[in-house]
């Protein structure tokens, strides 16, 4: 197993990070990885906000209810970005390119291509000796967010990564087994299979809650995703905000 491979196996979740900020050159390599993503038809549709005002990021903390959302090395707000290429084009231009920009398949471009950079940021954080954690939690108040980072039209937020010096020893959380989420030609629509090793995958889950050294609780994979889907959290402000931006409109 390679030096690559193995970060990517270690990787866990760290939400308690010493108090200090990652240099400047730590940020710059991190966003430097992340811009060697691959990109779709070679856009770069996002762009990457980091937020070292600590009022802001005090009141990220409090939005989100989460306390490492304020107390980190660096916090990161990945945006899914299609502003950029409008910004060289005539206003004519720019009119004939709005179909294309609101549609949702160039969402998706967006939404991939800010996905694939973050993960490789986050790589490069953790190839570091850095930790981070990946934070959707931002999308509690996108309103409040949009403002506070003065977001142009067809500029969205998708999530934050807070990063630092681990403070914490966390455990690697274990994944779905591999013919779980692995088919060879066709998606397998075999019900009982899917459940027998969704069931299995249930008791190593609730091993892990059950044993890890800290937030112990009696839980499992399928337990808490159903429970999730079942509490008819309100989605609809999202939408619209994402649709106020120009975004994923046709």
């Amino acid at each position: 197993m390679n030096e690559v491979i193995a970060t990517m196996m270690n990787h866990r979740s760290v939400r308690c990070f010493k108090d200090e900020l990652l240099t400047d050159e730590q940020i710059v390599k991190i966003v430097e990885a992340a811009q060697m993503a691959s990109s779709s038809s070679f856009m770069q549709s996002y762009s990457i906000i980091g937020i070292t005002d600590k009022q802001v990021k005090d009141e990220l903390g409090a939005i989100t209810g989460l306390p490492y959302v304020a107390n980190n090395g660096h916090l990161f707000i990945f945006c899914a970005d299609l502003h950029r290429v409008t910004v060289m084009g005539s206003e004519a231009e720019r009119e004939e390119m709005k179909s294309m920009l609101e549609s949702s398949a160039f969402y998706q471009i967006a939404v991939t291509d800010t996905a694939l950079a973050a993960q490789n940021a986050l790589l490069a954080a953790e190839s570091m000796g850095l930790g981070g954690v990946m934070l959707g939690a931002i999308a509690r108040n996108l309103t409040r967010l949009d403002e506070l980072l003065q977001l142009p039209q067809y500029v969205v937020p998708l999530f934050g990564m807070a990063v630092g010096v681990p403070d914490q020893q966390t455990d690697t959380k274990p994944r779905l087994p591999v013919p779980a989420v692995y088919f060879e030609n066709h998606y397998s629509t075999n019900l009982e299979e899917q459940r027998e090793r969704i069931e299995e995958y249930d008791e190593r889950m609730r091993a892990y809650y059950l044993n890890r050294s800290e937030n112990v609780r009696d839980d499992t994979w399928s337990k808490k995703h159903i429970a999730v889907l079942q509490s008819k959290a309100p989605v609809q402000h999202f939408t619209r905000y994402i649709q106020s931006k120009g975004l994923n409109r046709k």
